[in-house]
This record gives C-alpha cells, sequence and structure tokens, in this order.
C-alpha cells in the first residue's frame, strides 16, 4: 500500500515537474517574442521620424574667395567657426575649413546641412556652415541644386536663414523643445562628412548646457545621437518626426564622433529664425549689466547662502538696470516669477523679452532680497570683438602671490584695450597653477579694486594682498575685456 502511494507521488512529481518545465518554455518564448516585438515597434518609430523628415533635410555647401577677411587669425575662416577647432580637431577642421589660395582663386570652406522651414524656401542652418560665403548651393533630396541668399546670420547663436527659389518643397514641422525629457529618443539627420542622407538615433543625455561660453547665447541640447562634421545645421528631431533642435557642435578629442554632440533647441532657434525673416537682424532684450555665475566663496562673501542665482559685475552707464537702481554686487535670483539658476539662464531670458516692456527682478544686496521693475531696451548690434594682445616694452613687475606677471596700468594701454579705467593693474601672464589662474584671472584682465579698495598700481595691490587677507579670502573686481567681474581669491594654504 505504501509502495503504490509513493508510486502515485511520484508519477504526480514527474508530472507537475513537466508542466512546470513546459510553464517557463512557454513563458521563456514569450518573453522573446514580446521582446522582439518592441524591438521591431522602436524600429518603425524610427523608420518613421526618418521618412517624415528626410524629405526637409538639405545638403549647404559654401564656397570664399581669396578676399575673405581674417577672423581671429586665420584667412579666409568663415565667421564664427575657428571656436569649433576645439570640438572638430586640427586635423579634419584643417580640411573642412582650409586657408585661402593666392590670386583670388575660390577656396572649397565648408560642407554643411540644413533644414525647410516654410514654403516660401527658407533653410534654418547654422552661421558656421555659410558664414562669410560668395557662393551658396543648396541640394534637394530629390537631386535639385539652387543657389542660395542669405537672409541673416546670428553669429551670437550661430543660426543662420538662407533661402532657395523653389517648388514642391517639404518643409519641416517644428516641435517643442521645452517639452524634451532626459533620456527621450531623438534622430539626427544630415550630410556627416558629404554622406548625403545619414541618420543616426540616440538620447538626450542633458539639457541647458553652454560650451562656449562669452557673448554667445547657449542653451543647447546634449545627445549621443552621431553626430560628424558635416551634420551642423540640421534637424535634431524627436520620434514624431518634429525638429526639436539643430545639431551644432560636437565634442571631440580626434576630429571625429565621441558620444557627445550639441544641439541648439528650436525654442531659442524659432525665436532668432522669425526675427532674422522679419528683419534681417535678430532682436533681443537688454538689462545693461555684466553677469557672472556665483561660486561658494563668493556667495559667502555676499552672505548669499546658494550659488544659484546671476551676480551683477557690472552695471552699465545709461542702460535699463541702472536707471532701476540695480547695483554692481546686487544677484539676481529671479526673472518675471522664474526662478535663475545661473547667468546663462538669465541672459537667455532677457534675450527673449520684447524691448519697451517691463520686467521684475528680485535681487539679493547685502543678503537683503529687494523687488525692483526694469524696462527692458533693446540689445545694441554686436559691435566686432578685436583679439587684444598686450605686448611692448613696458618694464613689468613679477609678483608671487599671484603667480602672475603685472605692471600698472598707463593711458596707452588702457587705449590698446578698449578700456575706460584711468587706473589699475594690468595682468600680463599667468602660472598655470598660480593662485591667479586657479581663481579665475585672465591675461588682459585689469585688477580695479580689492575688497571695495581701489588700486592704483602694483604695489597697491601687494599691500593689499597680505597673508593675512588671502588666508580670510579677498574679493577683487576685475575689467575683462571691457566687462567688471568679481574674483575671489583664498590661500588654502
Amino acid at each position: 500500500m505504501i509502495t503504490s502511494v509513493r508510486k502515485t507521488f511520484a508519477v504526480a512529481l514527474i508530472y507537475s515537474a513537466s508542466l512546470g518545465l513546459g510553464f517557463v518554455a512557454n513563458a521563456s518564448a514569450q518573453s522573446v517574442e514580446e521582446s522582439q516585438r518592441v524591438a521591431r515597434g522602436l524600429s518603425v518609430a524610427f523608420e518613421e521620424a526618418a521618412k517624415i523628415i528626410t524629405p526637409s533635410v538639405v545638403n549647404v555647401s559654401s564656397t570664399v574667395k581669396a578676399k575673405a577677411a581674417r577672423v581671429r587669425g586665420r584667412p579666409g575662416s568663415p565667421e564664427g567657426v575657428e571656436p569649433f577647432r576645439d570640438f572638430f580637431g586640427d586635423d579634419l577642421f584643417d580640411r573642412l575649413f582650409p586657408d585661402q589660395g593666392q590670386g583670388g582663386a575660390p577656396a572649397q570652406q565648408g560642407l554643411g546641412t540644413g533644414v525647410i522651414i516654410d514654403d516660401a524656401g527658407h533653410i534654418l542652418t547654422n552661421n558656421h556652415v555659410v558664414g562669410e560665403a560668395d557662393d551658396i548651393s543648396v541640394r534637394l533630396q530629390d537631386g535639385r541644386t539652387f543657389k542660395a541668399q542669405v537672409i541673416g546670420k546670428d553669429s551670437r547663436t550661430d543660426l543662420a536663414v538662407i533661402k532657395i527659389k523653389a517648388t514642391g518643397l517639404t518643409p519641416a514641422k517644428l516641435g517643442e523643445s521645452d517639452n524634451l525629457k532626459i533620456g527621450e529618443w531623438v534622430v539626427a539627420a544630415g550630410n556627416p562628412f558629404g554622406l548625403d542622407n545619414t541618420i543616426t538615433a540616440g538620447i538626450v543625455s542633458a539639457k541647458g548646457r553652454a560650451i562656449m561660453g562669452g557673448n554667445q547665447y547657449e542653451d543647447f541640447i546634449q545627445t549621443d545621437a552621431a553626430i560628424n562634421p558635416g551634420n551642423s545645421g540640421g534637424p535634431l528631431v524627436n520620434l514624431d518626426g518634429e525638429v526639436v533642435g539643430i545639431n551644432t557642435a560636437i565634442f571631440s578629442r580626434s576630429g571625429g564622433y565621441m558620444g557627445i554632440g550639441f544641439a541648439i533647441p528650436i525654442s531659442m532657434a524659432r525665436n532668432v529664425m522669425q526675427s532674422l525673416i522679419a528683419k534681417g537682424k535678430v532682436v533681443r532684450g537688454w538689462l545693461g549689466v555684466g553677469i557672472q555665475n556665483l561660486s561658494e566663496d563668493l556667495a559667502k562673501s555676499f552672505k548669499h547662502s546658494s550659488t544659484e542665482g546671476a551676480l551683477v559685475g557690472q552695471v552699465q552707464e545709461d542702460g535699463p538696470a541702472v536707471k532701476a537702481g540695480v547695483k554692481q554686487g546686487d544677484i539676481i535670483v529671479e526673472l518675471n516669477g522664474e526662478k535663475i539658476r545661473n547667468s546663462n539662464q538669465l541672459r537667455n531670458l532677457v534675450a527673449t523679452l520684447t524691448p519697451g516692456t517691463t520686467a521684475n527682478l528680485k535681487l539679493i544686496r547685502d543678503g537683503k532680497s529687494q523687488d525692483v521693475s526694469v524696462k527692458i531696451g533693446e540689445l545694441p548690434q554686436q559691435i566686432s570683438e578685436e583679439e587684444t594682445e598686450v605686448t611692448g616694452d613696458e618694464e613689468a613687475s613679477a609678483s608671487d602671490v599671484l603667480g602672475a606677471k603685472l605692471q600698472n596700468l598707463t593711458p596707452e594701454l588702457a587705449k590698446r584695450l578698449h578700456s575706460k579705467q584711468a587706473r589699475g593693474v594690468l595682468v600680463q601672464a599667468l602660472k598655470p597653477d598660480g593662485l591667479g589662474a586657479l581663481a579665475g584671472l585672465q591675461p588682459s584682465d585689469i585688477i580695479i579694486s580689492v575688497n571695495g579698495k581701489r588700486v592704483g598700481s602694483v604695489s597697491d595691490l601687494k599691500e593689499l594682498l597680505s597673508p593675512q587677507a588671502l588666508a580670510a579670502g579677498v574679493r577683487m573686481i576685475v575689467e575683462t575685456q571691457g566687462m567688471e567681474r568679481f574674483v575671489f581669491l583664498k590661500n588654502e594654504g
């Protein structure tokens, strides 16, 4: 009897095990099938996005004759391309943007991409793609080629609008870049290395990047969708085929793709594009302040509990801000109710404001909050910038404290530096590992004051930078390329 029960139990176990194995095998098969279904669905999404955007993508090529102006010391370089040397690498950059030949012979200056934005033939691309080109050619996806005219360019965002006379165009649909999420799938379309009709896919890896600095307006979308030279000016699209960005730059040590690309968000590009088409220039709001980010030391020196906000390093004479009572050393923490994280965000927000309208600022001054209303002005058109190198036989004085070569500012030096300062100390050179360089001083900076005390000479500066003062930390005002800013020095040793 017991043996019979055992046999029955054993049979039951074997039967149950076989059912379990069958269930596992069936579940595994279902899992594979589900994974394949999801993968095919994603593949179809990429296919549809490519199908939608491809007819709107164009190849842009430009030529510049030997008469082209020198830009940043490179003869014949299209306006605005030199900053991209760091992204493309020297070797590839020189092949994409070669120096001009002799005798006025035309030279190929660049190949890029553009995207059709309306039936009238307007095409959005990068400023560094068209530069100072004498001739611009656009080739459509159907093989037709047209000469293009420049409608407007904006070096501060690296955007340009060109136009062709053509029928049967397919304009792209512009999306909303503000709605993009980190991790969202995107597709980059363009002509990398002159290879037409190339599509790559990736995700949005970051937003709000600033990579150039200076007077640029930057709010880059960072993506790992492969972007290479020639993709510049092409569209970055979401899975609905809507343009959410304009591919602009890559980060590269070799000249090729290294997993990081940058695109101008379409929210910024749309405003620039519309202004260029309507007026041939970009009209931006203007506050009339020089602003900078806060370090922890600077924030503490202003009795501010956070590094968020934009520190006012300079208030321009007769500008909107000075008329509203904004002062040097104020920290702008809100604009029209929107919290300000850093100076780049504030610069971009002010630029979108309509000149003549009133904006509300929240400031921190001496540790206390203040509300200020300011009438927004119009940003003056950009004055051509010159790289100024300080040279000459003037006797210089070395400062071991700063790790810098310093000299008294003279009227002649101030004139050459386009500075209105009558007194100060000029920074001629810096040791890379010196206290001054580590704190953010730059060659050609003019040191104006230390802890609120005016600096008239190198000897004044040395007295103010005593070991005791540096141990506690000092706050300096320096002028950099005509704009004043704060620098905090502290000797931790």
